[in-house]
This record gives C-alpha cells, structure tokens and sequence, in this order.
C-alpha cells in the first residue's frame, strides 16, 4: 500500500502540465538523437546541462531522463533503416535489423524493437519503483566504512566491464580519481592540484569537462569517421509484425528485459554491454539460431529490450547511493548538484516528489515514445539527409554558450575546448572514458568517506575488516579483481611454458 501512495505522489507531479511538457520535449530530443548517428545522449546531456539551471528541479531531470532513454529508442531506427548505430546500444540491432530491412521487412523491424523498448522501460521502471526504497532504506544504516567499500566494488566492477584494455581502464580510472581531487582540501582548505590557477581553486568543472569530452571530442571523431548514410526509405511498409512474429518474439523480450535490469545495475554494464550480453545468449539458445546474421527478429528485439531495461535501471545506484552506475548517470548527478540537491540515499526522504515524480514520469515517457517512433518513422529519417558538416557548427555554438551561461568564466570555455582535444586524442588509442568519469565524480566522495572513516576509528585501516558490511564488500571487490586478473595470469603462464620449451 505504501508503494501505491508514492506512485500516487509521484504521478501526481509528473502529470503536471509543466512536467508533461518536458517529459515530451526530452523523448523529442532523445529520439532526434538516436536517430542522428554519433551524437548519443553524453553529448546532448552535457550541452544541454546547464539550461536546465533555471527548472525545477524534478523538470530538469524528468527531461534528461528524457533524453536517455529516448536515445535507446531512437538509435534502432538508424540502425535497421541505414546500417549506422544512432547510438553505441544499438550497434548489436544493426546486425539482424539491417538484413531484416534489405528482405523488404523494415517495418517489422522497426514495430519489433519499439514494443520490445517498451516493454522492457515498462517492466524495468516497476523494478527501479519496488526496489530502489528498500535499497535506499538499507543504505541509510551505511556508515564512512561501508561507503569506501561500496565505492571500491563500484570502481572495480567498471573495470571488469570494460570492454577494452584492463591496464587503460585502470588508468583511466586513476585519471579520474586524480582530477576529481583538484581544488580546495575540504578539511586543510589547501589548494591542490591547482598549478596556481585561481579558476581551478573550486574544482575542475564537471559540465565544461563532459562538453569537452562527448561534444567537442565527439564531433571530431565523426567529422573524421566520414560515414556514409544509406537509408532504406521506401521499403517501411506493413509495419506490424506477423503472429509468428510475436511468437518468436515474447521470449527474447522477456529474457533481454531481465538481462539488462540487472547489468543496469552495475557499474560500468549499462546498455551497450546489456545489449551485447542478450544477443549472445539468444544466439546461443534459439532454435532459429541459423538466422542470426541474415536478419532474425530475435536479434533485434532481445538487445533492444535489453538496452532500454539497462538505461532504467542504471537510475536504481543514482537514486539511491548517489553513485553513477555510468556516464549518463554521473551528468544526472551533476543536474542534480546544479540544482542545489545532495544526491544519496536522503534524497528520498527529503525530496520524495522528484524522485516518485521521476520514476512516474518514466512510464509517461515510455508511452510517449511508442508514439514517437512508429508514426513519426518518415520525419526521422528526413533527418538523416541532413549534412553533418551543417550540424556541428551549431553543437559547438551552443556547447560554448550553455557552459558559459553557468560559469560565467572563459575558463570553462577553454575547458571544453582542451577537453575535447584531450578526448579525440585519447580515443585513438582506444582509451574508454567510462572508468574516468566513474573515478572523476566517486574520488571526492570516497576521500571524504575514508577520511571520516579514519578520524573515526583513530587512524585504525583494520576498522574496515571488523566491521561485517565493508568487509563483506571488499571480499566481494578483492574476488572481482581475482577474476579480471586470472585470465592475464593464464596468458603469462602459457607464454612461459612456450618459452621453455623452445
């Protein structure tokens, strides 16, 4: 019953006129993006982050929100209409929904991954309802210890998921850690990390760093990339799918929804590894596993279940720890330190209509997008025609103006500019930028916690084996660890014995 009384809460704020609004401007937006190849929801979050300074905050985060996970929706357009993925999540649709297209079956296609989306965002957002309060009333009973080790499972799960190299992430992640700890000691009131730099006393900026690095850096790459878009316009037709269809169908929904509810979860999984993770499990167990590759409706409409519960559920550690499960999550917090709100686990308690408002305005935008993306197919591939040397002019404009706009500094400004320099660069070396921002928005908390913890043991580093939680936790980090090492170790064993023999 209670559960009932905060959904009613919660619907009664996201059904104001001024929440609707902005629920269906963010899906717009999400959508226009995914449909847009190399864009992504990063880049459109990081520049529109700072307008929604002058919002409430629960429309401020109902419209990101928005945007998220109308990105995972919009991206399988692009990818079954023109072989490109609108968005990273959708690269895995790409595969059977292209070929389903060229077989003249883009319209079931496209009809397969909205209502797998919608389903999964449906059933996902009731599992972000039902377990986000007891989650957030476990954590309540937390103290300075069981943070550090909560943050270190964080910081080494994202490591485990990376899907690059392990030596790259971790570097990444130490980078992170590192600038996150620039500015003013908030116990010495000691500058660090500052170089003498008065801009850089309050920290690096974390809207200007993300800009930087998702719009500017972005932009770059695809200016480079080139990429050629061939959209298959005049074969969307018939656009339901058969009932053999949706026989073939129910079960990959149902499987990819539960794949990424829980890969949401975890740091460093979210969408793209979710979507990846059920199309392979699907390959592996349907018995139409000869038609994968050649356009089986099970390849599209696994991952894109699995890619929409991922982006609900990466809402569960944000909301109720304050911790970014990924990317997108840590630019959320940041909204939400923008506003003046506090993220972790009082934020239910202290603001219970934004955070019941935003899971019901999930629902809202769930269905918003069912609309959005079926009738609306014709105008969103119109958009494709549009020359991408038109569209950057204005993205960087208005990535200048909107961290202007907060800052009021030309620091920030060349901030972004660096930034994005910094991020094209280090993508050529294939350097993932997940791992940093994790390090970059949990190295100020995890210092603050691990101080506290010390103070209060007396400098004693055994307090976070004696008590049960944190050493339960750091058990848990040092077998993930374990884990990561052991194929590294097998290589290196293997080499050895080759080496002795020759």
């Amino acid at each position: 019953m209670e559960l009932l009384g905060n959904l009613e809460l919660g619907f009664s704020v996201a059904l104001l006129p001024l929440n609707i609004a902005f629920c269906l401007l963010g899906a717009l937006l999400g959508t226009m993006i995914g449909v847009l190849p190399g864009i992504g929801p990063l880049a459109t979050i990081s520049m529109l982050l700072p307008l929604t300074f002058g919002l409430p905050p629960v429309t401020a985060l109902i419209m990101l929100s928005g945007i998220y996970y109308g990105a995972q929706y919009g991206g399988s357009t692009t990818a079954i209409l023109v072989n490109l993925p609108g968005e990273a999540s959708s690269t895995v649709t790409m595969i059977d929904g292209y070929q389903m297209a060229l077989r003249g079956r883009a319209g079931p296609a496209l009809a397969a991954a909205a209502i797998g989306s919608f389903v999964a965002g449906t059933v996902a957002t009731l599992c972000v309802a039902v377990v986000a309060t007891p989650f957030t009333a476990l954590t309540l009973s937390f103290g300075a210890t069981e943070y550090c080790a909560l943050m270190i499972i964080g910081l080494v799960s994202s490591i485990a998921l990376a899907s690059g190299s392990i030596i790259k992430a971790i570097g990444m992640i130490c980078a992170g850690l590192l600038l996150g700890l620039t500015g003013t000691d908030i116990y010495t009131n000691q500058p660090r990390f500052t170089f003498g730099v008065v801009d850089l006393l309050d920290g690096i900026d974390f809207v200007a760093l993300a800009v930087g690095v998702f719009g500017i850096g972005e932009i770059l790459r695809n200016l480079e990339s080139g990429e050629t878009r061939r959209a298959i316009v005049g074969k969307v037709a018939n656009l339901w799918p058969s009932r053999s269809d949706l026989k073939r169908m129910t079960g990959p929904i149902l499987r990819g929804t539960a794949m990424g509810s829980l890969l949401g979860v975890l740091p460093g999984g979210g969408a793209l590894l979710s979507s990846f993770v059920s199309y392979n499990l699907e390959k592996k167990i349907s018995p139409n596993r000869a038609e994968f590759g050649h356009g089986a409706i099970e390849g599209v409409t696994a991952p894109e279940a699995a890619n929409n519960a991922a982006a609900q559920t990466s809402f569960i550690p944000m909301l109720s720890l304050g911790l970014p499960a990924t990317p997108v999550m840590a630019l959320m917090i940041g909204a939400m330190t923008i506003q003046g709100i506090t993220p972790g686990p009082n934020v239910i308690s202290d603001k219970p209509d934004l955070f019941w408002g935003l899971i019901a305005s999930m629902w809202i935008g769930n269905a918003m997008l069912i609309v959005l993306n079926l009738p609306l197919i014709g105008i969103w591939v119109s958009l494709l025609r549009v020359p991408y040397n038109w569209l950057f002019p204005a993205i960087v404009t208005f990535c200048c103006i909107g961290v202007y706009s907060v800052s009021s500094s030309a620091f920030s400004v060349y901030l972004i500019v660096l930034a994005g320099l910094v991020g094209y660069g280090l993508q050529k070396f294939d350097c993932e930028w997940a791992p940093f921002f994790l390090g970059f928005v949990i190295g100020p908390m995890f210092e603050h916690q691990l101080r506290r913890a010390m103070l209060i043991s007396g400098g004693d580093p055994l307090v976070f084996l004696t008590r049960p939680i944190s050493a339960t936790l750091l058990a848990i980090a040092v077998v993930v660890l374990i884990i990561i090492a052991m194929p590294a170790i097998a290589q290196t064993r293997k080499q050895v014995f080759v080496d002795d023999e020759a």
